[in-house]
């Protein structure tokens, strides 16, 4: 073998490995950036703690309903990729403020008490319908001056929001939906989804959408349709709100 040929080769191998390293810089650059951006948009810096908040059940005392069972698994796995640690409580036994640890509440306002101190300090446009008697407005949200009514398995909304309560609070995020199956499909959006929503509405910035959940009688929680931004509508105060008795 020649010298020229011999420093070729070895300018090839430099080159091929040179290749490679700077391929496993990229790639290692570009997942920290994607692990720091979903850090940021749940709020949820390495061995940080995530507040789960979940609503009552009809059944035994303690018991999380299947479906907000469902709904902690579609978060669980963005939760582990942060590096963060989640911790389970009831609606009905939280007594703290919000901003110092990302929260995730899931639920209405009859079922989870804490939503509705949610929806009435964070979204004081919306009300929600919590008659028990049975109506056409029964389960109804009013976000501003438009009514969205429930279809029992039919057509069903869900509120899929994220709130910050200061320029330094942890974000709070609410999944409150007409029946329990929505809430499943508003943390699976937002699971599937965090990327586009932090690209829209900032990494951290609030938002509310309201999503339609289609024929979930027949197909679960997995055919979702984004209805409509109401972030300005949600998020202020109507000069007379109606109450869940008027609508």
């Amino acid at each position: 073998m020649t010298d020229d040929v011999r420093s070729l080769l070895i300018a090839v191998a430099a080159t091929a490995v040179a290749a490679l390293l700077l391929g496993w810089f990229l790639h290692a650059h570009r997942r920290d950036r994607s692990l720091r951006r979903l850090q940021t948009f749940f709020g949820l810096p390495e061995n940080s703690e995530c507040l789960l908040v979940v609503g009552r059940d009809a059944g035994p005392e303690g018991a999380v309903g299947r479906n907000d069972v469902f709904a902690l698994l579609e978060l669980a796995a963005a939760i582990k990729n942060c590096g963060a640690k989640a911790q389970l409580i009831s609606g009905e036994s939280a007594r703290q403020g919000f901003g110092e640890r990302t929260e995730i509440c899931i639920g209405n306002p009859m079922s989870n008490r804490r939503m509705a101190a949610h929806l009435h300090s964070l979204l004081p446009g919306v009300a929600v319908n919590t008659d028990t008697e049975p109506g056409p407005d029964r389960g109804a949200f009013l976000i501003g001056t438009e009514r969205f009514r429930l279809e029992n398995g039919s057509v069903e909304h869900v509120l899929l929001a994220r709130l910050t309560a200061g320029q330094q609070g942890r974000p709070v995020f609410l999944a409150c939906g007409q029946r329990s199956v929505t809430n499943q499909a508003a943390t699976r959006y937002l699971a599937k989804h965090h990327t586009k929503l932090a690209r829209k509405h900032g990494s951290g910035g609030n938002f509310c959408v309201l999503l339609k959940v289609v024929n979930s009688q027949a197909y679960g929680p997995d055919v979702v349709e984004l209805v409509k931004d109401v972030t300005r509508a949600a998020t202020t105060a109507q000069p007379k709100l109606t109450t869940s008795k008027d609508l």
